[in-house]
């Protein structure tokens, strides 16, 4: 079983987070005014919106790895749905376009990484999120 893990500390002087994966950093923060937000950063709505096209563009580099095809271009723009309280994202869509050399079926290339993307899948499965205080 692989396992990945980040951290997130506060940014002294703000209310914002700065979370870090390796030396890969993001700053996470609330729209300005909300919460002590001063939009320094994403929020949580935008973050999972991120994680699922961001996967995704991975997936899409990756399956065409595996025909053995270059992708040109590559574009994702994903649109997420909140309701209740708590806000929930209740769905998302996704659109994707890719362009390639001639001969290549894109559109297989798109289907293969729907069915491999383990953002989209973790996220359509669900998962439990266990909160520890320590």
């Amino acid at each position: 079983m692989a396992s990945m893990s980040v951290s997130l500390r506060n940014v002294p002087g703000t209310r914002a987070a700065m979370g870090w994966a390796g030396g890969h950093t993001l700053v996470i923060d609330r729209p300005e005014g909300r919460a002590g937000g001063m939009g320094l950063g994403f929020n949580g709505g935008q973050m999972i919106a991120l994680a699922i096209g961001g996967c995704f563009c991975n997936d899409l580099r990756y399956v065409a790895d595996a025909m053995g095809v270059e992708l040109e271009t590559i574009e994702v723009d994903v649109a997420i749905e909140l309701e209740g309280k708590p806000l929930l994202v209740t769905a998302a869509t996704m659109r994707v376009q890719a362009t390639a050399g001639e001969g290549v079926d894109v559109a297989e290339v798109i289907r293969r990484a729907e069915a491999d993307s383990t953002v989209s899948n973790s996220v359509r499965a669900g998962f439990p999120v266990r909160v520890v205080a320590i």
